[in-house]
């Protein structure tokens, strides 16, 4: 990589390494960092001409120890005279976020928008933060190899970058240390870095996290990510022909919607999702035959990760195919009817005082309990004596992100993260551009056109404490 020199007004600065190998709008990124000058306004002049964000490095004559030249004005910040009302742009940074509301938006370092939809999405939730802000810099286990750790510092970092900053943030160090770990994310096209499924970034991201946030037990390894995305899944396995029948129990970060001509609502979709047919050799027949195998959760989540299957492989194009139907999602889900009898049971008491309590929000006067209630009652708090109570699971989730496609391809075509914020409040974030977007918006992006339409769903667990 060549070390040039960058004169800006009275500034400059030496040994800045050029990547060759990443467009010149990267370049730009790390000048931004660098002076504050962003990159749409910056005009950097080489031999070869006025350096565009798309031009090719190897026309520009950029050689070792060059001297270039840029021009473009800083973000400024207006200082307020003496007793006047305080703008926004003279307070600190982490105040600038608070005072937005929201936090900043990401860069697009060439066709990174599948990364950055990801990350405000993952984000957007506070025990994965915590959790991260406990990761240590340096002395990871031993069984943590060293991309990994690399990746989950990065990420730390990343999310740290986007609290403290109103303004985009350039995500380099972290799309760096991504490519090592998974060199599919670095794959290039005519020069350029190529569009990559954000489902598939969003499943690495989470499976590096899970083995980099265990913490050691005596008795067990807790499993942090697990404890906050994992859902547990009991299946039946039978052979309508053979007769057979088997059990089996799993755990997944997210559940999918499988979209056909029959499914219109999510819950259809879901449904269809937990059952599918195996093809496997059967022992009593000794031959192959097709096993049918229908799945229940039996273990829920804190957050819930839906993932719309709407892209196939199409041979005659070569290419991952996009299925446009319209699929209706809600802002409130119940996956009562998707969990196993036992789970459901545990569930009975949570969500009777959750009805309880959103019935008393709501004005509603509640029925007087029988004797024999209140006798169960008085029997649990004294079993309960006087230990802590525990938020518990309902079953009923509540909508906290979209990460959205736009486009025939998982491989192209352009990905937003639609975002609640911890006020309540909506935020569109399009790559460095947030957008406040109304909440009975969101749920229109299900679908039946080109426009933008939900590929993931995350939804957060609706407690109580009992």
């Amino acid at each position: 990589m060549p070390t040039v020199s960058v004169k800006w007004q009275k500034e400059l600065y030496r040994d800045v390494e050029i990547d060759t190998t990443q467009p010149p709008y990267v370049f730009k990124c790390q000048l931004f960092d660098l002076t504050g000058v962003p990159p749409e306004r910056q005009k950097i002049v080489t031999k070869g001409g006025l350096l565009k964000d798309d031009s090719d490095w190897s026309k520009m004559g950029v050689k070792e120890g060059q001297r270039l030249m840029m021009m473009g004005t800083a973000d400024e910040i207006v200082n307020a005279p003496e007793k006047s009302p305080v703008f926004m742009e003279d307070l600190p940074e982490e105040e600038q976020v608070v005072a937005v509301g929201h936090s900043a938006g990401l860069f697009n370092l060439g066709n990174t928008c599948y990364m950055n939809s990801t990350v405000q999405c993952l984000h957007s939730v506070p025990e994965l933060k915590s959790a991260l802000i406990e990761y240590p810099q340096s002395g990871r286990s031993n069984e943590l190899d060293q991309s990994s750790h690399l990746l989950t510092v990065a990420t730390r970092d990343l999310f740290s970058e986007l609290d403290k900053n109103a303004k985009p943030v350039a995500p380099m160090q972290f799309w760096m240390v991504l490519r090592k770990k998974y060199p599919q994310f670095g794959q290039l096209h005519n020069g350029s870095f190529m569009q990559q499924d954000a489902e598939e970034c969003w499943t690495q991201i989470l499976y590096t996290l899970s083995q980099a946030l265990r913490r050691p037990s005596s008795s067990e390894n807790l499993d942090t990510v697990k404890g906050i995305f994992g859902i547990d899944l009991i299946s039946r396995v039978h052979c309508a022909e053979s007769g057979e029948e088997s059990s089996e129990t799993e755990s997944v970060y997210s559940l999918k919607c499988h979209i056909s001509h029959e499914v219109n609502h999510l819950h259809e979709g879901l449904k269809h999702g937990l059952k599918s047919e195996l093809e496997k050799v059967s022992p009593a027949l000794g031959r192959s035959a097709t096993y049918l195998k229908e799945s229940h959760i039996n273990g829920l989540p804190r957050y819930l990760t839906i993932q719309f299957v709407r892209f196939f492989w199409k041979r005659e194009s070569n290419q991952k195919a996009k299925i446009l139907r319209k699929v209706d999602y809600p802002l409130e889900l119940d996956i009562f009817d998707l969990c196993s009898e036992d789970l459901r049971k545990q569930l009975e008491a949570p969500r009777q005082m959750l009805r309880d309590e959103e019935g008393r929000k709501a004005g509603l006067k509640l029925k007087e309990k029988t004797p024999t209630s209140v006798d169960n009652d008085v029997k649990m708090s004294e079993a309960e004596g006087s230990s802590e109570k525990k938020m518990c699971l309902t079953g009923v989730y509540d909508l906290v992100a979209v990460l959205t496609h736009k486009g025939r391809s998982a491989d192209s075509g352009h990905y937003v993260a639609w975002v609640k914020q911890e006020n309540g409040k909506w935020i569109e974030f399009d790559d460095d551009n947030p957008i406040p977007q109304r909440e009975e918006d969101i749920t229109k992006l299900s679908g039946g056109g080109d426009w933008h339409m939900a590929y993931i769903c995350m939804y957060k667990a609706r407690t109580i404490s009992m």
